[in-house]
């Protein structure tokens, strides 16, 4: 990106709008932004970048407060305490995902084995209830009751 790009096209850019993008400014998750002798902001490529790392920290459900924490620590500089602390915060963040990553997994491994238990009980219900063949039978005809197998697939 070789030109600034104005509050209203990096709201539009990263889906955040210009009321939060000044809050975040306001509070210290942004820098301040340059400005241009109007007092216009005008966000830089290293602004963007900055907002993208802070959009996937709260897409990932990181609070305010903690990115809060991070960004201070960022503006500390690379020195060693910033970046143990930015390091420890990350790490801590990553084991909350990680978390919450293999809880998701055993609830999809559940929703599938539900999926393979409905879908059999599906075709067992309709074994049971097909109509008769077209080879003359008739509707009387007696049929075999089905067989209850017991399911261990847990509560319907």
């Amino acid at each position: 990106m070789t030109t600034a790009l104005t509050i209203s096209q990096v709201a539009q850019a990263t889906g955040l709008s210009v009321h939060t993008l000044r809050y975040y400014e306001r509070i210290g998750l942004i820098d301040s932004v340059a400005r241009r002798n109007n007092g216009h902001r005008r966000y830089r490529e290293q602004d963007l970048r900055w907002i993208e790392f802070l959009l996937r920290l709260r897409a990932t459900g990181m609070p305010v407060r903690q990115m809060l924490r991070y960004a201070r620590a960022r503006a500390a500089g690379d020195v060693p305490g910033s970046v143990s602390q930015r390091k420890a915060l990350l790490e801590q963040h990553l084991q909350v995902l990680l978390a919450e990553i293999e809880s998701l997994q055993e609830t999809v491994a559940m929703l599938q084995g539900k999926v393979v238990f409905y879908t059999e009980l599906e075709a067992r219900l309709a074994a049971r209830h097909d109509p008769p063949s077209k080879q003359g039978k008739s509707s009387h005809a007696k049929r075999p009751l089905p067989t209850r197998t017991r399911s261990t697939q847990g509560s319907r």
